[in-house]
């Protein structure tokens, strides 16, 4: 236990993240003194220019989409709703300033130490933590957790100009509309952008190097969003190729020429090229040099109990790869947390029942193993696989695109994944990521009732599916 002056802790953590905050408020939990450290404001790139403010946008541009529906449910608006961007703009920027605050108030509700300032480790044991004003104070810790997070990254040979070429946390800045868009990168980032901005009237055209949109989900999902982009009128172009160099900002806005892989290139314009193309981890002047930690690429190497290669040092969230998720950040903390307060037979971290889930519309939403990965590991399986559209609270919502997939393992029944794509499928997978944490095979998530009529009910018709025992599908 920490001993000695006030600035002696049993745990510091480094980086105030979604993941690093849930590791120092956990400890704190468990009886340990924590010094929580950040030179910027806590909640970390999620909250601030990443998870939060972004959905804020994408929950505007359901309303929005929401109202041109009106006249199904039989309400006449008096006359066309106009979409007030800056107002858009402050709302997100409310939600945010909310959720800090509230942050704020759990440090204090935990009795952990908030430092604002830069850290920097010095070995496993010392962090000088070098304030905005150029002063610098050292804190000793028994243990040390890093969660230092990443930032947005360009493509090589493209350079951001905050204006035409963009990233997304200029995106999240932004108090205008562009009335246009090229959006370079059609993962989950890209999407979500992508979505939104037609959503909320913009021309969107997405460009994507692979062959599939949402690379990392199941097949059958990319397809589908494909499908339900180009069928709302965002264009979508996959295996895209292009120059870096003909990525240029002219003539009030953007402009790139692209093609088809083998196939004839075309040039293409917009307000704003949004540079979707991933994150950069911060592992740079943080000291890790100070310590046997191994950094490979860019991140930093740890085992199933987030343990570096440095005895008493921890690292957390985007900077340890995984899936660069913030509720699988705040899971790896509070495991962390646990084996750092002695805690016995503390489960490691397992990335396969990890969910994942994307807020474009179609929501997408996924837990454990696609189709091709289970077709590459030689699992032998059954799937069940039911629409939207046979069931009743979805017809009821209007909103009825999309399909749930359960993968069952033939042999053992046991439930591999399950993918979700259609209305709130990010709070569907819930019950999956229990099923998958509790070992549940298909027949026991079909034998569980579920509320009629709830979209929930999808779930448990599919899993009855996986076995042909569907009963309204």
């Amino acid at each position: 236990m920490a001993v000695g002056s006030s600035n002696s802790f049993d745990l510091v953590v480094l980086g105030a993240g979604t993941g690093g905050y849930a590791a120092a408020f956990r400890a704190a939990q468990m009886g340990l003194k924590v010094a929580l450290v950040d030179e910027g404001k806590i909640g970390g790139t999620c909250l601030h220019r990443g998870c939060i403010p972004t959905k804020a946008l994408l929950e505007s541009a359901a309303v929005a989409e929401r109202i041109r529906h009106a006249a199904d449910f039989g309400l006449t608006l008096p006359g066309e709703a106009v979409l007030d961007y800056a107002k858009v703009a402050a709302r997100r920027d409310m939600v945010v300033n909310r959720m800090w605050k509230g942050l704020g108030s759990l440090v204090k509700k935990n009795n952990v130490t908030w430092v604002q300032g830069r850290g920097r480790l010095d070995g496993a044991h010392k962090i000088y933590v070098t304030a905005e004003d150029g002063s610098e104070i050292l804190l000793e810790a028994t243990d040390t957790i890093l969660a230092t997070g990443s930032r947005v990254k360009s493509l090589p040979g493209i350079t951001p100009d905050g204006r035409a070429i963009v990233t997304s946390d200029d995106v999240l800045a932004m108090t205008s509309l562009p009335k246009s868009a090229i959006v370079i990168g059609a993962g989950a980032v890209g999407v979500e952008f992508a979505s939104l901005f037609h959503d909320l009237g913009s021309t969107v055209t997405v460009l994507e190097y692979l062959p599939a949109i949402v690379p990392l989900e199941d097949r059958e999902v990319s397809k589908e969003l494909e499908r339900s982009f180009t069928r709302r009128g965002i264009r979508v172009m996959t295996n895209a190729r292009f120059d870096a160099a003909s990525v240029v900002a002219a003539d009030g806005g953007a402009r790139i020429t692209v093609g088809p892989d083998g196939g004839t290139a075309e040039e293409l314009s917009a307000e704003i090229v949004l540079v979707a193309a991933g994150r950069g981890t911060n592992v740079e002047n943080v000291g890790l040099e100070t310590t046997a930690a191994i950094v490979d690429r860019g991140i930093v190497k740890v085992d199933g109990h987030m343990r570096t290669a440095e005895p008493h040092l921890y690292a957390i969230g985007d900077i340890v790869g995984g899936l660069q998720l913030a509720h699988t950040a705040a899971h790896e903390g509070i495991i962390a947390a646990h084996v750092i307060a002695g805690e016995a037979d503390v489960h490691p971290m397992d990335y396969a029942k990890q969910p994942k889930a994307t807020y474009c519309r179609p929501e997408i939403a996924s837990v454990g193993l696609t189709e091709q990965q289970c077709e590459a590991k030689g699992l032998p399986i059954k799937i069940g696989k039911v629409p939207f559209q046979a069931v009743g609270k979805a017809i009821i919502g209007g909103d009825y695109e999309g399909f749930t997939k359960i993968i069952g393992h033939a042999q053992t029944n046991e439930t591999l994944g399950v993918h979700i794509i259609g209305p709130h499928a990010t709070d569907l997978i819930a019950e999956a990521s229990l099923a998958l944490t509790l070992e549940a095979a298909p027949w026991e998530i079909g034998a569980a009732t579920h509320a009629h009529p709830t979209l929930s009910e999808i779930l448990g018709e599919a899993a009855m599916a996986v076995d042909g025992r569907a009963i309204n599908f």
